[in-house]
């Protein structure tokens, strides 16, 4: 009874609503009845969340009967003592006791209690999972991940299961998530936008997927070569095209489509081994008997030929000819010239380049400062590249003549830069400055047409068909130069683009011996030259292990700084995307004595970790770049976290934000170099906020590098989308003119207007592809081009890293239907080119009228009468009589009152100046309102439309369309992608219809049998860039009596 009446108050408590005492429940507890203890913990389980804190006295207690293992409700008992203990934020101890609860820890409950504890519980199971020495996991722990798993297939949360058997390493709860979920492209995609991964476990996740999308009733052939691409399954990707060609029409479009994703992902290596085993069209013998076809076709005997059902669905599709021809396309996309037609055909026919700026760069430079002279050519290039338009440099020819030496070399190598991508006339454009054997007129030219020739082949030279020829030029080039070092130079560098990823052996051993020439120019370009050459390698390949290792070793041995400095970025880039494979290497490099290994580590950390935001890989950088005792490795240390966190851009300003203010100026300049390598093209308002006040900084060389850092994130804004872009564009036109700014933050403004308006304004910087994939040219051309900081021609490796924002649709012909267009849901003036810059007029200075005092009026009145009156004595009196009327006294005073105005007009300021003008334009039409002529008379048909047009404008504005058409081709910038979509209701649609409407896209016509209406993909010629002739006069007769 006395239990009984101890209960009464909480029940009395609870039914009124209002709080009352838990200490009847705990005064139960100390009954030895185990119905009693159970009942009041029954009822504590209820109302713990309103009483923890008067429970909490009794905690021991109820931890000691969850202990009890002859209690009955032991793990009611847990449960009760874990939640006080969640109460009470030991979430630890909660963990522990809930574990212990059973069934009374329901993981379905939708609380915060509940949804804390399984967070915690995850995160333990995660990191007991992943613990380098094997850990030994609760079974109570793995049972609660257990039946989370089974929570989240119940609620169709595929992506949550998928995360949590990702951290946690279980691919069996990856298969059985693959087996279970309906739509295996979301889970894909998914798998492909977790850059936390380690690269082992993407790898076998991706291994999974792909294995049960063979299952698949609708193969998603994109998502299956891009998993077989990440995988390195360049067998199988050749195996997937095939068969879509082998396929019906528009699956050999899709084929296309997917060699175009390929290209664009710029994975040489990976293009080079699908092409090899890719079929190639036999070639008739003289006796007409076709041999047997080449590439992976061969060593197939004719039995396994003839059952391979994909042939027999081929010859029920119309037989071999159809198969070879769509073949010869593939190649034509793969292993051609096909897509750079494509880019230099867009890039030149639509080139916006301001050659005005270019001239008031030119006009406000000094002419003997080789500094400002040089950036001003690589501006040029910029402004230009890839459009193959060099007019400026034709017309300059005296200007350009006044580069001597290395300068001399850089401006040769700009037209590798403009004329990149130019594959088919790369030797005859450059014909006149490369080596002709003997010895060199003018090597530092030579030396720069063989490094131009690398870049305008850069990442080409192996899968592109005439490549293979250029790569055996360098490579003859760098044997052949002597002690040539300008020429080595050239070569070296020219032969690692060309030959970029490539891995072979018998290039490393031409590099291999200039670089042990111990010639500090020349060993720098083999070192630089070799890590190009072995780029991601790794220690993948016996070649690529042994590089490594000899460059470290010789990187002790020579005296050099510039072949150390060399060596430490071509281990870095050898190291590019091996994650976990580059860990040896960095805490190798890392702990050196020398700066400029350990300058190399920070590179090999960050291009090895590029683009995965790697935790780890940033809190070393961090480390570094607060603590290394040389400012170039913190310099570099900061600058890597640009490449490491480039898929996460809004993140970088606000991390590197602290170290913007930092009191050393290299970590300054290293935030504003992050925030350009990730923030590039993005208009991010937090990049901009960082850097703005960075711009005024009191270093020069800080200036410089914001002032650059802000034109690559302004690149392809439009001043209706962002401001500040107008007020920048002016920034920069004072600072080049202005005589007081010193020349590092002159070259800052200089470049950053080239980069500004980069290729003909159609370019943006890209370190990844629309699939995804990180952009192997695109980050070591900006990682190269971070170190012309000591060497300046390595400016140009900038240009590896535009990418053109261009929209083409392609027929199955590969010609471009005039009638497709998209739509895009925004303002023209969003996304619209900037207005060219107009010459100023300058205003004539007219010469203000001498004051006339009055005494000298009268006098000469007095004059003026004499000889009057002198003439009508001598008989003039009609002469008289004409200067009498010709002297009009009432024009007098007019004269006058115009006089002082124009006088006015110049002496006022400019503002006053232009309201003057404004008034005496205003007085003038109103002067000669009153003599005009009704409109319309007197005027032709045109002049009258033109005034009703102009009338109409001024009465009112009419207002902008808010969606406009884009045809084909047209410039799709990144942030108009979002609002851009495909017209489904024209004759030609996407095949790939779910796809984005940006870059090259595959169009299927739905009326295949009318006529159409198409224009051909054509390169610019050699002279593309020169003015066309003019057209022959019209034939006509003329007689010289004719007038």
């Amino acid at each position: 009874m006395a239990a009984v009446a101890m209960l009464r108050p909480v029940e009395a408590g609870n039914a009124a609503g209002g709080a009352s005492s838990a200490g009847g429940l705990l005064a139960l507890l100390e009954e030895q009845d185990d119905a009693l203890r159970t009942h009041a913990l029954t009822r504590l389980a209820g109302v713990v969340d309103q009483y923890w804190a008067e429970v909490a006295s009794a905690v021991p207690l109820i931890e000691e009967m969850s202990e009890d293992p002859g209690f009955p409700a032991r793990e009611l008992a847990a449960s009760v003592a874990s939640k006080v203990f969640f109460h009470l934020e030991e979430y630890n101890d909660a963990l522990r006791l809930a574990l212990g609860a059973g069934p009374h820890f329901d993981v379905t409950a939708k609380t915060e209690y509940v949804s804390t504890l399984v967070s915690r519980c995850i995160d333990e199971y995660v990191a007991l999972r992943c613990a380098d020495a094997p850990a030994t996991i609760d079974a109570r722990m793995e049972a609660i991940v257990e039946r989370m798993f089974e929570r989240c297939f119940t609620d169709g949360a595929w992506t949550q299961a998928m995360g949590i058997a990702l951290e946690a390493r279980r691919l069996d709860m990856v298969e059985q998530t693959v087996r279970r979920c309906d739509d295996k492209a979301v889970l894909l995609s998914y798998s492909f936008d977790l850059p936390l991964l380690q690269r082992r476990t993407q790898l076998q996740l991706l291994v999974c997927i792909l294995f049960f999308g063979c299952f698949w009733q609708d193969v998603d052939h994109t998502a299956v070569v891009r998993c077989l691409q990440v995988l390195g399954e360049a067998a199988l990707a050749a195996e997937v095209l095939k068969q879509l060609l082998r396929s019906t029409q528009d699956n050999a479009l899709l084929a296309y489509q997917i060699a175009f994703d390929l290209v664009e992902s710029e994975n040489q290596h990976f293009i080079v081994e699908v092409t090899k085993h890719l079929p190639k069209r036999a070639v008739k013998a003289e006796g007409g008997a076709a041999p047997a076809a080449t590439g992976a076709e061969e060593g197939k005997d004719a039995d396994a030929m003839d059952t391979e059902p994909l042939l027999q669905q081929a010859a029920a599709e119309g037989g071999d000819e159809e198969f070879w021809g769509r073949v010869d396309k593939l190649w034509l996309v793969l292993a051609g010239n096909f897509n750079s037609d494509l880019s230099l055909n867009f890039m030149f026919k639509q080139t916006h380049t301001d050659v005005l700026i270019l001239n008031n760069i030119k006009t406000a430079v000094e002419t003997r400062n080789s500094v400002l002279h040089n950036a001003t050519v690589a501006a040029h290039a910029f402004m230009n590249a890839g459009t193959t338009v060099d007019a400026f440099l034709r017309e300059h020819l005296e200007w350009m003549g006044r580069a001597t030496n290395w300068g001399k070399f850089s401006a040769t190598a700009s037209i590798g830069v403009v004329h990149k991508g130019h594959m088919g006339e790369s030797m005859a454009l450059l014909q006149p400055y490369l080596p002709q054997g003997g010895v060199s007129a003018s090597p530092y030219s030579e030396g720069g047409a063989l490094y131009a020739l690398g870049l305008i082949h850069a990442n080409h030279g192996a899968a592109v068909a005439d490549g293979a020829d250029v790569v055996a030029y360098l490579a003859k080039a760098v044997r052949a130069q002597g002690s040539n070092e300008a020429v080595l130079h050239g070569a070296c560098l020219g032969l690692g683009l060309a030959a970029m990823a490539t891995g072979s052996a018998e290039l490393y051993e031409d590099l291999k011996n200039t670089l042990f020439t111990d010639s500090a120019v020349a060993g720098e370009g083999a070192a630089l030259g070799i890590g190009l050459l072995m780029l991601g390698c790794g220690n993948s390949t016996e070649a690529s292990s042994t590089a490594v290792k000899d460059m470290v070793a010789y990187a002790h041995e020579t005296q050099h700084e510039k072949i150390i400095r060399g060596l430490a970025m071509g281990v870095a880039l050898t190291m590019y995307g091996q994650e976990e494979g580059a860990e040896g290497l960095y805490e190798q490099l890392s702990r050196d004595r020398d700066p400029l290994l350990r300058y190399g580590a920070m590179y090999t950390l960050g291009l090895a970790y590029c683009g995965t935001s790697s935790n780890a890989a940033v809190r070393r950088l961090l480390h570094v770049a607060v603590s290394d005792v040389s400012d170039d490795v913190r310099l570099a240390a900061v600058t890597c976290l640009g490449f490491v966190m480039f898929r996460a851009p809004t993140q970088v300003p606000q991390l590197v934000t602290l170290l913007a203010e930092s009191f050393n100026a290299h970590v300054r300049y290293g935030a504003c170099m992050a925030i350009a390598v990730a923030c590039a093209g993005t208009g991010a308002r937090e990049a901009m906020d960082v850097l703005e006040p960075m711009m005024d900084d009191m270093v020069d060389f800080v200036r410089q590098g914001a002032t650059i850092a802000m034109a690559m994130v302004l690149m392809q804004q439009s001043e209706a989308a962002v401001p500040k872009v107008k007020a920048f564009r002016a920034r920069l036109s004072g600072v080049i003119g202005d005589k007081h700014q010193t020349t590092m933050t002159k070259m800052g403004a200089v470049l950053a207007s080239g980069v500004l308006d980069a290729g003909g304004r159609n370019v943006t910087i890209a370190l990844q592809s629309r699939a995804g994939f990180t952009k192997m040219a695109s980050v070591v051309g900006l990682a190269m081009w971070c170190q012309h900081w000591y060497w300046y021609p390595l400016m140009h490796f900038l240009s590896l890293a535009f990418s053109p924002t261009l929209l083409i649709g392609l027929n199955k012909d590969f010609k471009m239907p005039r009638q497709w267009s998209v739509t895009c849901h925004a303002r023209p003036s969003l996304f619209a080119y900037p207005k060219k810059t107009e010459e100023k007029k300058e205003d004539k200075r007219e010469r203000v009228t001498t004051v006339t005092l009055s005494t000298t009026a009268k006098a000469k009145a007095r004059e003026h009468r004499k000889e009057l009156e002198k003439k009508k004595e001598e008989g003039g009196g009609s002469g008289g009589k004409m200067e009498v009327d010709k002297e009009e006294p009432a024009k007098a005073p007019m004269d006058v009152d115009k006089e002082p105005a124009k006088a006015a007009s110049v002496t006022f300021a400019d503002g006053g100046a232009e309201e003057t003008k404004g008034g005496e334009e205003e007085s003038k039409g109103e002067s000669t309102a009153g003599d005009a002529k009704p409109e319309g008379e007197g005027k032709t048909e045109e002049e009258t439309a033109a005034v009703t047009s102009e009338t109409a404008t001024k009465k009112k504005k009419e207002p902008e369309p808010t969606s406009f058409t884009c045809g084909n081709p047209s410039r799709i910038t990144p942030p108009q992608v979002a609002v851009v979509a495909f017209d489904l209701n024209q004759r030609y649609v996407p095949v790939r219809a779910s796809g984005k409407p940006v870059g090259i896209v595959m169009l299927v016509d739905t009326t295949p049998d009318a006529d159409e209406d198409v224009a051909a993909v054509e390169a610019p010629t050699r002279d593309g860039g020169a003015e066309e002739d003019a057209p022959p006069p019209e034939p006509f007769e003329w007689s010289p009596k004719s007038k």
